[in-house]
C-alpha cells in the first residue's frame, strides 16, 4: 500500500511534493492496516457461531471453547479496529478537506448509517461477552447474531463511499458547486454491488486461513510432540473451511469485479492487465507468461476482439500501470495457490469420506506436515492478497480521488507539515499493534476444556 507515495505530483495545489507524498502514504498505511482488522471483526464473530451453533448441537464442550475464546479475541481486535477507523475518520478531514468539504453531503448519509450499524455491533458485543454462563444457551447464541450482521452492514456501508469514488453518482455540479444531491444513489451506485460482495467474501476468506494458521502451528508442534489435541484440529477445522469455501466464490466474483472493471474504468483495466497500446487480438500476459488471442477471448469471447489500450487515454489521466499490474498479479496468483489449496482440502475429505474414513473423524481430512505448512502461509498469503488487490482499486483510480470529477491533487490538505502527522501516525500506531499482540499472546493460553478426545469426532469431520 505504501507504494501510493509513486503517484505524488508537483503540482498538487499548495501542498509541497514532500507533505502530499506523506499524506497518500499516511492514508495508504492506515487503510492497509484498518482493513485487516476490519476482515477479522467480519470473520471472527462468523466463525464464534458456527463453533457455538455445533456446540448447542451436539453438547460439545471443545466448540464451546472455542467460541467462547474467539469473541473474547474477537472484542480485542474489535477496540483496535475501532481505534484505527476513528483515526481513518479524521484523517478525511485533515488530509483530504477539499474533498469532505465537497462532496460530504453527497455520501454523509452512508457514513452516519455505518455510525449506527457500528454501535449496534460494539452493543451486541458487549452482550455477548458478558452473557457466558449468565443467559441461556440458545439466548446467548442469539445475541452473537447482531454481532455478525452489523457489522456485515458496518462494512458495506463503508464500501458504498468507496464504490462511489470509482462512480461517482446521486449529485449535479454547477459551476463547480453540488447540487441535487441522492444519497440513495450515491450509495447503490453501480460499483456497489460488486464491489461489497467482492470485498465480504475477501473478509471472510482472510479471517478462515488466518485463524486456521495460528492453530496450522499449534497442529504442527503436536505432531512434533506426538500429542493428538482435538481442541487444535477443531481450531483449525472450522476456519479453514471457511476459507475454503470463499476461494473459489471469490475466484467467480473476482471475474465479475474484473469485467465490471473493463466496461467502467476501461484505463484501469489496461493497467492490471498490462495493456500498452490499442490492438486486436490482446495476448493474456502473466509474468513471464504470454498466451495468444486469450485477453480478448476472455474478456470478449472472441479472439480478435479489439482492447483499448493505456495509449489511448491522455498520459495525465493515467494510473502508474507497474504498480497496478504487479499488484493485480499477486492477488490473482495467491487466490489461485489458495484454490488450490482448499480443492485439495475438500478432494482428501470427499475420497476418504467415501472410503470410508470419516469412522474416525480425524482421518477424513488431510493432516499431513507438508498440508499444515501450507495451511501455516496461507493466512499471511491471504493477507497480502487483500492488500494486494486494494492497491489496485485505489491506485487503479488515480490521479482521481473521484472518478473522473475530482483529482487527488485538488483534494489534498495545502496545509505544510503533513509529514509530520505520518511520523506521529506510525509510532501511534507501532505502540498499539505492540498492545495489541501482546494482549494476544496472553490469551493464547488456556485450560484444558471439561469435555476430552473421549468424545465422538464424527461432528468434526462434517
Amino acid at each position: 500500500m505504501s507504494s501510493l507515495a509513486l503517484l505524488h505530483d508537483a503540482a498538487a495545489g499548495a501542498a509541497s511534493p514532500a507533505d502530499f507524498a506523506a499524506a497518500r502514504q499516511q492514508m495508504a498505511f492506515t487503510l492497509g492496516f484498518h482493513i485487516v482488522l476490519a476482515s477479522i471483526g467480519i470473520g471472527l464473530p462468523a466463525l464464534t457461531l458456527i463453533a457455538e451453533g455445533r456446540a448447542l448441537r451436539t453438547g460439545d464442550a471443545v466448540y464451546a471453547e472455542l467460541a467462547r475464546r474467539w469473541m473474547k479475541a474477537a472484542g480485542v481486535l474489535f477496540a483496535v479496529g475501532a481505534v484505527s477507523g476513528t483515526v481513518l475518520s479524521f484523517e478525511m478531514g485533515t488530509l483530504w478537506p477539499n474533498f469532505m468539504d465537497t462532496y460530504g453531503q453527497v455520501f454523509g448519509a452512508a457514513f452516519a448509517l455505518e455510525g449506527i450499524a457500528f454501535f449496534i455491533e460494539a452493543i451486541f458485543m458487549g452482550i455477548y461477552l458478558y452473557g457466558w454462563d449468565r443467559l441461556s444457551p440458545r439466548a446467548h447464541f442469539l445475541t452473537g447474531v447482531p454481532v455478525v450482521v452489523a457489522g456485515l452492514l458496518s462494512a458495506s456501508f463503508v464500501l458504498t463511499v468507496n464504490s462511489w469514488m470509482n462512480q461517482p453518482r446521486g449529485f449535479k455540479l454547477v459551476d463547480g458547486k453540488v447540487t441535487d444531491v441522492d444519497p440513495l444513489a450515491a450509495m447503490f451506485n453501480p460499483a456497489t454491488p460488486v464491489q461489497a460482495v467482492h470485498l465480504i467474501l475477501a473478509s471472510l476468506m482472510v479471517c478462515g486461513f488466518l485463524v486456521a494458521s495460528v492453530y496450522a502451528v499449534a497442529l504442527l508442534r503436536d505432531r512434533k510432540a506426538g500429542r493428538d489435541d482435538r481442541y487444535n484440529r477443531l481450531g483449525f477445522a472450522i476456519p479453514f473451511s471457511l476459507g475454503a469455501v470463499c476461494a473459489p466464490l471469490q475466484i467467480l466474483v473476482g471475474d465479475w469485479a474484473t469485467r465490471f472493471v473493463a466496461d467502467n474504468q476501461p484505463i484501469k483495466f489496461a493497467a492490471m492487465e498490462g495493456v500498452e497500446h490499442t490492438q486486436a487480438g490482446v495476448p493474456f500476459r502473466f509474468a513471464v507468461f504470454e498466451v495468444p488471442d486469450m485477453l480478448s477471448l476472455m474478456l470478449k469471447f472472441d479472439t480478435h476482439a479489439t482492447l483499448r489500450g493505456l495509449d489511448a487515454f491522455p498520459a495525465d489521466v493515467r494510473p502508474p500501470a507497474e504498480v497496478v499490474k504487479t499488484g493485480f498479479e499477486i492477488m490473482i496468483a495467491i487466490g489461485m495457490l489458495l484454490l488450490g489449496l482448499a480443492a485439495w482440502w475438500a478432494l482428501t475429505w470427499f475420497l476418504r469420506r467415501r472410503a470410508g474414513g470419516a469412522s474416525g473423524g480425524r482421518a477424513a481430512l488431510p493432516w499431513q506436515g507438508w498440508f499444515l505448512r501450507a495451511a501455516t502461509l496461507a493466512g499471511a498469503a491471504a493477507v497480502i492478497a487483500m492488500e494486494a488487490g486494494w492497491t489496485v482499486t485505489e491506485v487503479g483510480r488515480q490521479p482521481w480521488i473521484v472518478y473522473g470529477v475530482m483529482r487527488t491533487t485538488e483534494a489534498v490538505n495545502p496545509n505544510p507539515g503533513l509529514r509530520y502527522g505520518l511520523y506521529v501516525v506510525l509510532a501511534v500506531y507501532a505502540l498499539l499493534t505492540a498492545a495489541m499482540v501482546s494482549v494476544l499472546r496472553r490469551m493464547r493460553h488456556r485450560p484444558a476444556p471439561p469435555v476430552a478426545a473421549a468424545e465422538p469426532e464424527t461432528a468434526g469431520a462434517r
